[in-house]
């Protein structure tokens, strides 16, 4: 079977999810389900395609919200996210994005992360593969952080702000109103993105790695 090539984003795409954020209803998802299915989730898997012979296959997250835990009973995501072997696309109302990293770590990754960062080779290694990927136009970015040092470390380590940190990963993103969007160049600035960041993705692997706790895979 030929593969669909990529066609870019439709201002369509981008439109479904402003309604979405002005009704999410289940009305509206099923009066404009066939808008979600040809602009934004058949463009979504050519891109995939696209990507998967570099970059390993891609899988597109459910667009439903787990409410079960959130005070928001919001029930559908306002973006469409996929996951690759080695990196994450978004696209929604407000634009393009692309990560790549650790989004979350197990404690056991967390315990190498540290170890590393502190360590007086691997730190400054860290800091000059954060540097390079900055360089390339990418922001590394962390949701989440300690307030204080974690156990162990001092507060007034050179690196300390490395140090609180609890995940890491590159992220660039491109307003929904950038012309080549509509495009097949999406591919190409996805893929320059991705190998942008993958002297920050070399640096994780080789001193974090996949958790070795049952159950845990690397995110």
């Amino acid at each position: 079977m030929t593969r669909a090539a990529f066609p870019g984003w439709s201002r369509a795409a981008a439109d479904f999810y402003l309604g979405l954020e002005a009704d999410n209803s289940k009305a509206y998802w099923t009066s404009h389900k066939e808008v979600y299915e040809t602009q934004v989730l058949a463009p979504m898997l050519a891109l995939l395609a696209e990507l998967a012979d570099e970059f390993g296959n891609g899988t597109v997250f459910r667009p439903y919200r787990d409410v079960r835990f959130s005070q928001d009973k919001s029930p559908y995501k306002t973006h469409i996210g996929a996951l690759l072997e080695r990196g994450y696309v978004q696209f929604s109302a407000s634009g393009l994005g692309v990560a790549a990293g650790y989004h979350t770590m197990a404690p056991d990754q967390l315990d190498r992360y540290r170890a590393a960062v502190a360590d007086d080779e691997s730190g400054p290694a860290l800091e000059d593969a954060i540097a390079a990927v900055e360089a390339r136009g990418l922001t590394v970015v962390s949701h989440d952080s300690l307030k204080t040092a974690p156990r162990g470390y001092p507060k007034e380590h050179s690196r300390i702000e490395l140090l609180r940190r609890k995940n890491l990963a590159t992220w660039r993103e491109w307003p929904a109103d950038t012309a080549w969007i509509g495009s097949k160049a999406v591919v190409a600035h996805i893929a320059d993105a991705l190998r942008a960041s993958r002297v920050l993705g070399a640096w994780l692997e080789e001193h974090v790695g996949a958790s070795e706790l049952e159950g845990r895979e690397r995110p």
